[in-house]
């Protein structure tokens, strides 16, 4: 516990925080964050406090809390640094970065220093793959890490200097729009297209939506008229709008430089559909990576309510009445995963939810709910101003409108691309100026590998769909790392809801841990299409369903990477009983022949 913890009593925190919220459970997790950004950790005082103060037995608090690895039950250091553990990152040398933090602080990785001041550890991607190597500090993001940024902040860590002192620039997060179209080339005024739906009315929208051929850019493609059409037709006590701003797929940042530049255009897409719906209530899920996000975006919301567009009567309009919350995630990819969206908006552990019922007839609270990503609202509020036609216009035949593309990886120029659908991945890698790239990751882990061969192919529904990922690999890179690295991710990021997938995702890490040690054969390659079947039919959600297709997609495409692991022909146990016994022949000082497991003595 660090010093301000101990000065402060954490009752008098807890009920200022659970009055904020109005006492309503629903709002655990933004209890939680906020309780615990002032005293550094949920402690088991803490828990006591929040039990009287919000009437709820104490496992549910400590099961919310464990669920979210942004919440710390036990102290993790007055600074918690966590490197980003995506593979762009790793090719950027955030593993040397992170060795020579854990040298200058004299700290191993994972633990806490004797002090208790500081603690080093891994998380997912940060989103900030455009300017990496990148970690957080107490959940700030600092970005554009080197030798010499990294051997500051361990000095600024050793003279304890608060972070609201630290350098301005650590934590500056560019936008790097490389290219731009209607999405981020436009220029609207907040209202505008407000005023041009209500002109059309409910009916109306929906009818523009429908031209505009718009579907949901959050990968999966759905038919935005058809899911606002669903809702408004569903019977309910109330309606409730969402925007998934939970972009937690490794390699994917664009919603948070739509949520930088073009913040209205969200808001506008949430307003029109709420007026579409008839709905009074909508939530900005922001990620927490992305917290820094949140006073810019609070700034916004509060003067569209001064300007008459959120609020009561918007725009003068008796009975339209609707306004925006932002709710801050806590580190739980999953939560990208929209029941499990709801689930962490109800103040839950964030485990999908059994479908059917789906969203739109029994979402948030159980009532009737359109949950879209941040494009796709941003992309429905032009809707709303230029009409459907004009929209569908622009992109391919079953792709209409524009993608905005997180590019990183081996290029000059990552950043934001936003193109017409029907791009080529070939022109993509032109402009960021990719050179000898052997591969493109597109969508993130759960997307799918594109060797060079096929770099012909467009982006678009028709043929790559993606969420916006776009991590291009040079030819120096050994593609079973990559494939690694997101095997990691998916260990990682499992919620344990489901038996199959909670071990599955770890068999399949150990597997490949395995092959990357050198024990690798033939029957290993037959365990991981074992285990994918096992995981496409047995898992509760998405994330487990696509845990082996990139190390499938890699063998298929790029063989050669694991075939040179393969030093054995016959099956070869993970388990190495000879070097489990290297610490035994250290104690009694065995270097003989004899000691050795499978060795003439």
């Amino acid at each position: 516990m660090n010093e301000l913890s101990t000065r402060i009593d954490p009752s008098r925190i807890v009920n200022r925080v659970v009055a904020h919220h109005d006492g309503d459970v629903h709002e655990l997790v933004q209890i939680l964050r906020e309780v615990q950004e002032a005293l550094d950790w949920i402690s088991p005082e803490t828990i006591d406090c929040l039990v009287a103060a919000l009437g709820v037995p104490r496992t549910k608090i400590e099961a919310v809390a464990g669920f979210y690895s942004f919440f710390y039950l036990v102290p993790r250091g007055r600074y918690r640094v966590l490197f980003s553990d995506n593979i762009t990152d790793r090719m950027a040398g955030s593993e040397a970065l992170k060795n020579r933090m854990c040298r200058n602080l004299w700290i191993e990785p994972g633990k806490v220093s004797e002090d208790g001041l500081v603690s080093v550890d891994l998380t997912s991607c940060t989103g900030m793959c455009d300017q990496g190597p990148g970690m957080l500090v107490n959940n700030r993001a600092i970005t554009r890490l080197d030798d010499a940024r990294l051997d500051a902040i361990c000095e600024l860590i050793r003279d304890t200097v608060p972070l609201e002192q630290w350098p301005a620039d650590f934590f500056r997060v560019d936008s790097n729009v490389r290219r731009a179209d209607m999405l981020l080339g436009g220029d609207m005024a907040p209202g505008a297209a407000m005023k041009a739906a209500t002109t059309r009315g409910a009916a109306g929208m929906l009818e523009e939506l429908r031209l505009a051929g718009l579907r949901g850019r959050g990968g999966a493609g759905f038919a935005t008229a058809t899911k606002w059409s669903m809702c408004r037709e569903a019977a309910g006590e109330a309606h409730y709008v969402v925007c998934n701003a939970d972009e937690g797929e490794p390699g994917t940042f664009k919603d948070r430089v739509l949520l930088t530049e073009r913040p209205d255009l969200v808001f506008e897409g949430m307003t029109l559909c709420a007026q579409v719906l008839g709905a009074q209530r909508g939530f900005l899920y922001l990620r927490g990576e992305y917290r820094y996000l949140l006073d810019a975006l609070q700034a916004v919301l509060e003067r569209r309510r001064t300007a008459g567009l959120l609020g009561r009567s918007i725009m003068g309009i008796d009975g339209f009445d609707f306004d925006i919350r932002i709710h801050i995630g806590a580190g739980a990819y999953v939560c990208g995963e929209e029941s499990a969206l709801i689930e962490s908006l109800e103040g839950k552990r964030g485990t999908p939810r059994n479908r059917p019922p789906f969203p739109v007839t029994c979402g948030y609270r159980d009532q009737p709910t359109v949950v879209n990503n941040v494009e796709t609202f941003a992309s429905a509020a032009l809707i709303g101003l230029h009409g459907g036609v004009w929209f569908a216009a622009v992109g391919s035949g079953q792709s209409a409108g524009t993608k905005l593309l997180s590019v990183s990886g081996d290029c000059e120029r990552p950043g934001i691309y936003e193109y017409p659908f029907g791009v080529t991945i070939a022109q993509v890698l032109e402009d960021c100026g990719a050179e000898d790239t052997q591969a493109v990751q597109v969508g993130g882990p759960s997307g799918m590998c594109i060797a060079a061969s096929e770099f012909s192919r467009r982006i678009a529904f028709e043929d790559v769909p993606t969420a916006g990922a776009f991590m291009a690999f040079g030819a120096q890179r050994d593609m079973f790392d990559v494939a690694r690295n997101f095997t990691r991710f998916f260990a990682h990021e499992s919620c344990g809801f489901c038996t199959p997938c909670r071990v599955g995702t770890s068999l399949l890490n150990n597997l490949m841990d395995k092959l990357a040690r050198g024990q690798g054969s033939p029957y290993d390659f037959s365990e991981i299409e074992k285990l994918n079947r096992r995981l496409q039919s047995l898992s509760h959600c998405g994330l487990g369903h696509s845990a082996c297709n990139p190390v499938l997609e890699t063998i298929a495409k790029f063989r050669s990477s694991y075939e040179r692991r393969l030093v054995h022909t016959d099956y070869v146990p993970a388990f190495d009983l000879d070097r489990a016994l290297s610490a035994a022949r250290q104690m009694t000082r065995r270097k003989d022949a004899g000691a050795h497991i499978g060795e003439d003595s």
